[in-house]
């Protein structure tokens, strides 16, 4: 409760802060490539205009560790661009003076889509997104308040603010909208899947029987381009004893263990997977699925479409696996536009 009231409090003094201010002219204004068969973003950019300019700014914002209470790690330390920005293939982050966190980093790409963020969906705006790890006693701890004071105090920030936002004074909300455009802008949609989908690829035979039977078996929860429908379940996973779910956002007893589908893209370069990290091999995600109900009981609280498991043979998982290698994206992790500045 008290990581909320603190939550809550930065809230009310971000929205109390909030003020019209132009940008300076003479800004580089940007747009987003993304596919046709892609949903509708859910946040647009509409009043934080998204410029050259706004974009490295909150570049440099995302690999500064002067965001962490011990200025040990920053945004890109937990969401590396080499993992499709998700972490360095651990169950779960290691954070500020070396404290372990509780779950598994998701990766920071396509987040204009999202309604919610984070796994238990206790985040609503895409905007206020970096707050809650930077609130957070396991992972950066320090208050935006803390945050601003440096970087007012930087070298450099005042007058990069300045430039973007038309002043140097650096508010909650410009700090906010830097962060914002930069993973905004992270669209991962450059998966052999993707071209398949543009015809301009072709999927194996292999690759073809997986799609068919992911379509089957997997997209009423993976739905759409995006591979998921951003909705709470749980999956069948027995309790770590840490983790409630969304009922710790919702304190709705049904919430019980149910935690966000994540999104299928890049799937097999940001093992390991589910919220605690608990498998590390997309063999074993597809084992638990087709074990549970059968060959180890599903928890009481398990989704009723997950509680029989599903129906897949060993040859089954293969085509499975073959196809959630075309959603990788390589494109995205040599995207120098996305990488960590180099420092003068």
């Amino acid at each position: 409760m008290k990581e909320k009231l603190i939550l809550a409090i930065s809230i009310i003094a971000f929205v109390a802060c909030r003020k019209e201010e132009e940008a300076t002219d003479g800004l580089n204004e940007m747009t987003l490539e993304i596919p046709s068969y892609f949903p509708k973003p859910n946040y647009n950019f509409e009043q934080n205009k998204l410029t050259r300019e706004g974009f490295e700014l909150g570049r440099k914002l995302f690999y500064d560790p002067i965001l962490s209470a011990d200025s040990s790690i920053s945004c890109g330390s937990c969401h590396a661009q080499v993992h499709a920005f998700a972490d360095h293939n651990v169950a779960v982050s290691t954070g500020v003076f070396g404290r372990i966190g509780t779950r598994n980093a998701l990766p920071t790409f396509n987040l204009i889509f999202a309604p919610l963020f984070h796994w238990d969906g206790g985040i609503n705006h895409i905007e206020m997104q970096p707050t809650a790890p930077m609130l957070n006693h396991d992972e950066m701890d320090i208050t935006i308040a803390e945050a601003l004071r440096r970087l007012r105090n930087h070298p450099e920030y005042p007058e990069l603010f300045k430039k973007v936002f038309g002043t140097s004074e650096i508010s909650a909300r410009d700090f906010l909208y830097a962060l914002t455009q930069f993973q905004g802008a992270i669209i991962s949609a450059n998966s052999k899947y993707d071209r398949y989908r543009q015809g301009r690829a072709q999927l194996t035979a292999d690759e073809m029987a997986g799609l068919q039977l992911f379509e089957k078996h997997c997209a009423t929860c993976h739905a759409g381009a995006l591979q998921t429908d951003y909705a709470f379940r749980s999956n069948g996973l027995e309790s770590n004893g840490k983790e409630e779910g969304r009922y710790h956002i919702t304190l709705d007893s049904a919430d019980f263990q149910k935690f966000r589908t994540p999104s299928l893209r890049n799937v097999a370069l940001t093992r390991p997977y589910m919220h605690d990290g608990r498998f590390n091999s997309l063999q074993a995600v597809l084992d638990h699925y087709a074990d549970l109900g059968k060959n180890k009981p599903a928890p009481p609280y398990t989704d009723p479409m997950l509680k029989n498991g599903l129906p897949l043979s060993e040859s089954d998982k293969e085509k499975i696996i073959a196809f959630l290698h075309t959603l990788s994206d390589f494109s995205l992790l040599a995207n120098s536009m996305y990488s960590e500045p180099k420092t003068k």
